[in-house]
């Protein structure tokens, strides 16, 4: 077979020829998929979601930053040359007032990226304040469902669109989180129900699972709040820089990923799949 390079938009790679002339993206053929398309983020004031609005701007996409944090979302708004919403995701009539809000300021929403969440800290159930339990669970599964509800009828009325929601990797794993995990959970069988109820309708909805990610509220955190080295527990050796989701959040939400739907990413630098290289003694760690 005769190979050849391309230029895929990253480093050059040895593919065989004709496969290359089908599936070469060149770098403004990317930008021109995406441009003056319109990405909202919900929760871009700050983390993650902040990260998904300056990698969405990079790439060429217009963002609009919604945010409970009025003076956050002003913040990133202003750094991806967009406009900011203040919106309180658990409100359903705030969901949809934030959607004719956008409408008539910025026009169609092409791409929703839900990012917006509740944290807590380990707590045992029996410690664990009922009202706490609800506010968590209101934002991230109510919440959620709240934004695809509303912005993906609307993007189904209109015959296209996606929607990519931020889960965790605490949705796939038993974890000490007995509110957030579980409504992270929940969020996988969320994403995969709509994107067959919409599909047909040219709507796709995924999700992303980060693992561990470099954010101001994780670099926070004091030391001891984990028992073991968290970056020697993953394959790689290292948590997840915010940038990474929001490189993997884009391309879900690009026409490059134009087949997939109902799907996962998960972005742990491989801790889920080394979880269980510590029955065997633990990972490698030194030459083979």
């Amino acid at each position: 077979m005769t190979l050849k390079y391309t230029n895929a938009g990253q480093a050059d790679r040895r593919v065989p020829l004709g496969v290359a002339d089908r599936f070469k993206w060149k770098a403004e053929e990317w930008m021109n998929s995406v441009s003056k398309k319109l990405a909202l983020v919900i929760g871009g004031g700050d983390g993650i979601g902040a990260a998904c609005c300056r990698v969405m701007s990079n790439r060429g996409w217009k963002v609009a930053v919604a945010d409970l944090n009025f003076k956050a979302a002003q913040g990133v708004a202003s750094e991806v040359d967009g406009n900011a919403y203040e919106v309180d995701v658990a409100s359903l009539a705030a969901v949809e007032q934030l959607a004719a809000d956008v409408e008539a300021k910025d026009g169609q929403v092409y791409s929703l990226v839900v990012s917006s969440g509740a944290f807590q800290n380990k707590m045992a159930p029996s410690e664990f304040p009922m009202d706490l339990w609800r506010k968590i669970v209101s934002v991230n599964l109510e919440g959620t469902y709240n934004a695809n509800q509303v912005f993906g009828t609307l993007m189904a009325e209109r015959g296209g669109g996606n929607i990519v929601n931020i889960s965790s990797i605490l949705a796939h794993v038993s974890n000490p989180n007995f509110a957030y995990g579980p409504s992270k959970a929940a969020i996988l069988n969320l994403t995969r129900s709509l994107a067959v109820h919409w599909g047909h309708r040219g709507v796709r909805v995924n999700s992303v699972s980060p693992g561990m990610v470099l954010v101001p509220r994780v670099l926070a955190r004091p030391a001891g709040r984990y028992a073991a080295d968290v970056d020697k527990l993953s394959a790689l050796n290292r948590r997840i820089e915010p940038n990474e989701i929001g490189e993997s959040v884009e391309f879900l939400a690009s026409d490059r990923a134009s087949a997939i739907t109902g799907t996962d990413l998960l972005v742990d630098a491989g801790l889920l799949a080394a979880t269980s290289w510590g029955i065997y003694g633990g990972k490698p760690d030194g030459p083979d």
